[in-house]
């Protein structure tokens, strides 16, 4: 079956995560991703041990953040600091339809691996930039991570109860988030080519990738000069759009925006019929203003079953709006996930069958697969060189000794 972006050619100069998941999804949707990395060590997320004091190891040396972050690639591993290496990559840009890179500001320009220069060799290149807060204003040429992106963003402070400091996010959100938008910014401009003729720059950054996703508040901030604050769960303005704490430790989240809708069939669900028609409660604007009272009921009420029970009532009852509350850890088991394969099975040549992220997107007649497990370093440097760069055995040889591959 075909794929997507079968026949695309991407050259992957990128390392950590925000790069390398742009190209890996690229990669998921069929382009060909050939990983450039210096031949002396790699990536550097492939020597990450530990993260948030857990370890990230597996059989054969292997880590799950490189796993992730670079399958469906081949890596072909030079010294960009040699003229021949560079010379490498001008051959095989001819023949790519992207390239992407994720360095400090100037690192690709001082290296010869700059737009201006790739452009030369191939006009109609896509060059792909990401970058931690833009290639304009003050702070461009700034050193940047995944934390900066949070910080800088605001969403420190948009999440989490009132009292709280500023909260950090797990599993490299910024970084997940300006891969994404990074990935669409590719995927039009690849559109852009077909349509037009033309190679271009795109820039994505972890601050404008982050306003993004923030874009309903941020627009707040901008339209209405106020930011959507911070609410404890104890004064939730809207208690049917809010979680409680059931019998078993486990929590339910309630999402009922038109909650006058829901409220008598909800009143009859829970058992408390007496609250239906009481004047503190009996339309959004009374149950906004005695938000405590209620949802220190609605504590004691969900308190008494299970969430197997309160699900089985509230799907009897009413076409209610609610989930159980996950731990990350659940959703390979979970029923939805697991249908819509957005986990999915893999034949790991050194972990076995395993299961990995699958994508998020269904294409009914264009699959996104996973194909290729991360690479080891350079496995394919031959291959790419020989059949993507043309050049004898004998060429790779001399490179080789020389210190070039």
């Amino acid at each position: 079956m075909s794929m997507l972006l079968e026949g695309i050619r991407i050259l992957d100069w990128t390392v950590w995560q925000q790069g390398p998941v742009a190209t890996a999804l690229l990669g998921d949707l069929g382009a060909e991703v050939i990983k450039i990395e210096d031949r002396a060590g790699g990536d550097p997320g492939r020597g990450l041990q530990r993260a948030r004091g857990i370890s990230t190891l597996l059989a054969g040396g292997r880590n799950f953040y490189f796993e992730y972050n670079n399958h469906n690639k081949k890596s072909l591993a030079l010294d960009l600091k040699k003229e021949k290496g560079r010379e490498i990559i001008y051959r095989l840009v001819k023949k790519a339809d992207v390239f992407v890179q994720n360095f400090r500001k100037g690192v690709a320009t001082r290296l010869g691996m700059d737009y201006a220069t790739l452009s030369q060799y191939n006009p109609k290149i896509i060059y792909a930039t990401a970058s931690g807060y833009g290639l304009k204003g003050p702070d461009s040429e700034k050193p940047a991570m995944d934390y900066q992106g949070l910080a800088r963003s605001g969403i420190m402070t948009a999440i989490g109860e009132p009292e709280m400091p500023p909260l950090g996010m797990a599993g490299g959100i910024t970084d997940q988030m300006g891969a994404i938008m990074l990935a669409y910014g590719v995927l039009a401009a690849l559109l852009a080519r077909e349509r037009l003729g033309i190679g271009q720059e795109v820039d994505v950054s972890h601050l404008g990738s982050m306003v993004t996703l923030q874009g309903l508040n941020v627009a707040a901030s901008l339209l209405v000069g106020k930011v959507l604050p911070r609410m404890p769960r104890a004064q939730a303005d809207n208690p049917l759009w809010n979680h409680y704490q059931c019998k078993d430790g486990r929590w339910i989240a309630l999402a009922h925006l038109q909650a006058d809708k829901y409220w008598a069939d909800f009143c009859r669900a829970l058992g408390i019929e007496e609250l239906e028609k009481d004047s503190r409660f009996e339309n959004m604007t009374k149950r906004e203003e005695n938000s405590q009272e209620l949802i220190s009921i609605l504590d004691k009420t969900f308190a008494t079953r299970t969430y197997e029970e309160w699900e089985k009532i509230l799907q009897e009852k009413g076409d209610f709006i609610f989930a159980k509350i996950q731990e990350v850890s659940d959703l390979a088991s979970d029923p939805q996930v697991v249908e819509n394969e957005y986990i999915t099975d893999f034949n790991h040549p050194v972990l076995g069958k395993i299961k990995m992220v699958g994508s998020a997107v269904r294409y009914s007649r264009t699959p996104a697969t996973i194909r290729l497990p991360a690479p080891e370093l350079g496995e394919h440097t031959n291959e790419v060189l020989r059949e993507m760069g043309e050049y004898s055995e004998e060429e790779i040889t001399q490179l080789r000794k020389e210190g070039v591959i």
